[in-house]
C-alpha cells in the first residue's frame, strides 16, 4: 500500500514499493525532498491529472559507462557527423523538448510545468546537467539530462529529433565524465540495446548511498 507523505520530508524505504514500484503519494517538489529522493532512489513520476507520485522500481535498469555498446552504424555515423555536444548551455531548452516531444502510446507528458520548474531550480544549484547536441548550424536536435548524485548519473529524459541525436549525447556522457553508473530507471529497448541492463535494488542503492551530492558545472 502506498505511502501518503505530508510536509515532513521523509520516504518510507524503498523496499516497501507496490509490485510497480509506486511507493508514495503527495509531498512537494521542493529541492529538500527531490535531494533526499534522488539519493535513495526514488523519483517523481505523474501527469496533470494525479498527484505527485513517486517511484522505486524493485529492479533497476542501469547502465554502466565502461559497458556502452557503440554499434558499427553509430561509429560510422561519429566518424562522419559534423554534430557538435556541449554541456548545460541550453537546460530549459533540453527540459522543454523532453516534455513534448510525442513518444509512442502516451498521451500528454509526465514532465509537468512544476516538475520542469523543480528541475530548473536543482539546475541552478549545479546538481541537475544536461548534455546537448546541436548540428553546425547551432540547431539543438537531441539531449538528455538527470540529476547527479556524486558518481551516480540518474537520467531522467532524452529526446532526438534527429537520428543518432540523441545516442551522441548518451555518449558524450559515458566517455567524457567520470560516472560509475547511469540510472535508467525502468526499462527501453532502446538502453537495452546500448547495454543498459538490471540490477538488483539492494546493489543500487548500495551504491547510490555512498554517493554526495555535488554542485559544480559540467
Amino acid at each position: 500500500m502506498s505511502y501518503i507523505l505530508d510536509h515532513r520530508i521523509v520516504f518510507p524505504h524503498p523496499s516497501l514499493a507496490d509490485d510497480d514500484g509506486l511507493l508514495a503519494i503527495g509531498g512537494d517538489l521542493s529541492v529538500e525532498r527531490l535531494l533526499l529522493a534522488y539519493q535513495n532512489g526514488i523519483f517523481p513520476w505523474y501527469t496533470e491529472d494525479t498527484p505527485i507520485l513517486w517511484y522505486a522500481p524493485h529492479e533497476r535498469f542501469v547502465l554502466l559507462p565502461k559497458e556502452l555498446i557503440i554499434h558499427k552504424s553509430m561509429k560510422q555515423f561519429i566518424r562522419n557527423t559534423d554534430f557538435m555536444v556541449r554541456c548545460d548551455t541550453v537546460f530549459s531548452d533540453v527540459l522543454q523538448k523532453c516534455a513534448s516531444i510525442k513518444r509512442a502510446g502516451q498521451d500528454g507528458t509526465w514532465l509537468t510545468n512544476d516538475m520542469q520548474q523543480a528541475y530548473i531550480k536543482l539546475h541552478e544549484l549545479g546538481i541537475v546537467h544536461s548534455i546537448e547536441t546541436f548540428t553546425k548550424n547551432g540547431d539543438l536536435v537531441g539531449g538528455l539530462y538527470g540529476v547527479q548524485v556524486g558518481r551516480v548519473f540518474c537520467g531522467e529524459s532524452m529526446f532526438s529529433e534527429v537520428s543518432n541525436a540523441s545516442k551522441l549525447a548518451l555518449l558524450y556522457l559515458c566517455q567524457h565524465f567520470d560516472f560509475e553508473l547511469i540510472d535508467c530507471q525502468v526499462y527501453s529497448e532502446h538502453l537495452a540495446s546500448l547495454g543498459a541492463k538490471y540490477m538488483s535494488t539492494e546493489m543500487f542503492l548500495r551504491i547510490l548511498q555512498q554517493q554526495e551530492y555535488t554542485h559544480d558545472r559540467f
